[in-house]
């Protein structure tokens, strides 16, 4: 399949993220992979404020992580965040890495839906304000 949009953010883990052994905890990816989708959304111009301001919102309806080696303290690591469905949920995946070595620490993937602000109902397809952004509809 491939990637309609891409984009990568480099984060440093820091001290607050690790246990006693100076592993980040599994719960922090979540706020990793967030990084790399925010900075996804904002390579088009569709950030939050434009998602409300768009009357839509794009709740998370699933996520899912495959964690494959340890990230820990101090480690720079490399988020991946690649759009590769839109039209009727948008689905993202993620790679982060070792920023040093390459090696994989961890795969994941998010869907999210279009909530229609007015009425609260779930579109069953991508409002045109995102094909726009994307520049698959004008």
């Amino acid at each position: 399949m491939n990637n309609i949009l891409e984009t990568e953010v480099v984060i440093e883990i820091p001290f607050h993220d690790v246990d006693a052994i100076k592993v980040a905890w599994h719960g922090h990816y979540l706020k990793y992979i967030e990084i790399a989708r925010t900075a996804l959304y904002r390579s088009i111009n569709y950030d939050c404020q434009q998602m409300e301001e768009s009357n839509y919102i794009w709740p998370i309806i699933e996520c899912n992580l495959r964690f494959i080696k340890t990230a820990t303290y101090g480690m720079k690591i490399k988020v991946t965040a690649s759009l590769v469905e839109y039209e009727h949920r948008v689905k993202i995946k993620y790679m982060i890495v070792d920023a040093q070595s390459g090696d994989r620490i961890c795969k994941a993937y998010t869907v999210q839906v279009a909530v229609n602000m007015k009425n609260n109902e779930m579109c069953i397809a991508s409002p045109d304000v995102l094909l726009e952004r994307l520049g698959v509809k004008t």
